[in-house]
């Protein structure tokens, strides 16, 4: 573990920035992502991500602690009740990694057999990260967070994902500058819209677009794209977090890699 110290002041410029951060919902002004839990330090560390600092309550002390024996974090402990003020849920565990996210480049997102989820204005950062799990467990190659979603570095975003943002190729973007990226490597889009589509053709080169929550794909990537819904009974749609993972498993099927 690195060095250990305190802080005891609301007022001290760590505990101001991290405050900054988890409000506006992204990252500190250092460039750092909130990632709060002892699951999430976890994952942070075996995904082999920088953490650079490490607030923790004092009653977490000892648990944190243990966590980082071997690594060289910095430890800082903050009294038990400036951290429950800076916390950012509900029955906080008393731990929060500062982590330097990693960055991707567009193009990383289209390795192999592309199968791309593109974010369009969802707003729900409980659905995002769940979302980029659900991308990591049935192999998708990247995701794109864009115009209007939700920051990947939200950190209710960080949390919902349990770690997979640490290791799923992401990028911000566009619809124009994505598009010509697919385009380039011959990947069709699919809508996704609640009914009067079939299911596609999932095992060549994709990308399926989720809309946001109440209006669904905007017009920018309904232009040249298939349209693609889940059969259902007895209900006219699904939540958008439930809708792509049934359609990343179906993708995964067709690919020949489900079970």
């Amino acid at each position: 573990m690195g060095r250990a110290g305190t802080i005891a002041s609301a007022a001290n410029p760590l505990v101001k920035d991290v405050r900054r951060a988890i409000a506006r919902g992204g990252l500190t002004d250092a460039g750092l992502c909130v990632a709060e839990s002892f699951h999430l330090l976890e994952e942070a560390l075996g995904s082999r991500c920088a953490v650079e600092q490490v607030l923790a309550a004092e009653s977490a002390r000892a648990a944190a602690e243990e966590h980082l024996r071997h690594t060289d974090a910095p430890l800082a402990v903050l009294p038990d009740a400036l951290f429950r003020s800076l916390s950012s849920t509900e029955n906080s565990q008393g731990v929060m990694a500062l982590v330097r996210p990693r960055e991707w480049r567009m193009e990383q997102l289209f390795q192999g057999c592309p199968l791309v989820v593109v974010l369009d204005g969802l707003q729900d950062p409980g659905n995002a990260g769940t979302i980029v799990r659900a991308a990591e467990a049935f192999g998708a190659t990247g995701v794109v967070f864009g115009k209007g979603t939700v920051s990947a570095y939200n950190p209710k975003a960080l949390r919902a994902s349990a770690g997979s943002l640490f290791r799923v190729p992401f990028v911000a973007s566009d619809a124009a500058a994505t598009r010509r990226v697919m385009e380039k490597h011959g990947v069709e889009w699919y809508a996704t819209v609640p009914t009067g589509a079939g299911m596609g053709d999932l095992a060549h080169p994709c990308a399926l677009i989720v809309g946001n929550e109440a209006r669904g794909v905007g017009a920018e990537w309904r232009e040249g794209a298939r349209e693609i819904a889940i059969p259902t009974a007895g209900v006219e749609s699904l939540n958008a977090a439930l809708a792509a993972g049934i359609l990343l498993y179906e993708a995964r099927r067709q690919r020949g890699t489900g079970r």
